[in-house]
């Protein structure tokens, strides 16, 4: 097998869990803001998730939903009008990310620091806007270095689509098996087991119950300490797991 290489992270759910208190809670507030009378409850929030893309988001539930009794937006105001109202989105999001209000998972930046240390190429790859991952990376994981942010609208297909992962791969140079992945969703795993790479997946409250059996290893959370809680639900045979997830057991593991 060959040697790891390279280290690919999502951000939603897995650098931050900004599903549930962050992406929704900036839907909400935006929807508010352009005057409509909904919002976006937890349950079907989770229902949503299965779309990717926060812009694809709105517009399903435009064509399945609508934007509330009398509404109406002419099919070629669509996608513009999405667009304005995902820019406001977005910044609200960003606020919150700046104001501390959305904390990194336990051991993100731990295991990226041994990333690091290691000498192995860091990446990101998500669908989340430029703008968000930007201010992730450049906030709370200013101390981290990356080769690549790769986000939003760089690529035309979003997961489960493998395109990310397989532009990821263009730009390390690296075959798909010198590469790990940190995933959180079904879409996100599919995309990265189509892209040939092998897969940790770290489950949150919208992802814990979705069928992750494409991926390698399962665990609650990557772990900063025992204290955490983190549990190995699948995979990982042979590796010593305290609760911890080092860099050096996934490589042995995955090498």
């Amino acid at each position: 097998m060959s040697k790891i290489k390279a280290v690919f992270f999502d951000q939603d759910g897995v650098i931050i869990d900004t599903e549930r208190d962050g992406h929704r809670v900036a839907f909400n507030e935006t929807f508010k803001h352009f005057g409509y009378d909904f919002e976006w409850d937890v349950d079907y929030y989770h229902e949503l998730l299965q779309v990717a893309g926060g812009k694809e988001r709105m517009k399903h539930h435009l064509k399945t939903k609508g934007f509330g009794e009398g509404v109406e937006i002419a099919d070629e105001d669509v996608d513009e009008h999405i667009k304005a109202m995902h820019k406001h989105k977005t910044a609200v999001f960003v606020e919150l990310i700046e104001t501390g209000k959305l904390p990194l998972r336990p051991g993100v930046k731990r295991l990226m620091q041994e990333v690091n240390d290691a000498g192995l190429l860091l990446g990101i790859c998500t669908t989340s806007n430029e703008k968000a991952a930007q201010a992730v990376v450049n906030g709370l994981l200013k101390e981290i270095k990356f080769e690549f942010v790769l986000a939003g609208d760089i690529v035309d297909n979003k997961k489960p689509d493998p395109e990310i992962y397989n532009l990821a791969l263009s730009k390390s140079g690296f075959a798909p098996d010198e590469c790990i992945v940190v995933e959180d969703s079904r879409n996100g795993v599919l995309a990265a087991r189509a892209a040939g790479l092998n897969i940790v997946a770290t489950t949150n409250i919208y992802t814990a119950s979705e069928d992750l059996s494409d991926a390698n290893i399962k665990v609650t959370c990557l772990g900063d300490d025992v204290s955490d809680g983190c549990e190995l639900k699948a995979g990982g045979e042979g590796i010593d797991y305290d609760g911890v997830l080092h860099l050096e057991q996934l490589m042995a593991y995955f090498g």
